[in-house]
C-alpha cells in the first residue's frame, strides 16, 4: 500500500477566483465561513490602522493661529 494514497489530501487555501463548480455544498459553506472570518480580521486591522493614523494626524496637526 502506498502511504500517499492512505493519507487524506491536504486542502488548499481558498482563493478569490477559484473554480467553484467542482465544490460540494459543504465545501462552499466552509469557504463562505472562512471568508467571513477573514473579512472580520481585515476589518479589525483596518480599524486599528485608521485609529493610529487619526492619532498621528492629531499629534502633528498645525495649531490654529
Amino acid at each position: 500500500m502506498d502511504w500517499d494514497e492512505a493519507r487524506p489530501a491536504l486542502q488548499k487555501a481558498a482563493s478569490i477566483g477559484d473554480n467553484l463548480e467542482t465544490l460540494s455544498v459543504a465545501e462552499l459553506e466552509s469557504r463562505v465561513a472562512a471568508f467571513e472570518k477573514e473579512i472580520e480580521r481585515v476589518k479589525a486591522e483596518l480599524s486599528k490602522k485608521r485609529a493610529h493614523e487619526s492619532a498621528a494626524a492629531a499629534l502633528f496637526k498645525k495649531p490654529s493661529a
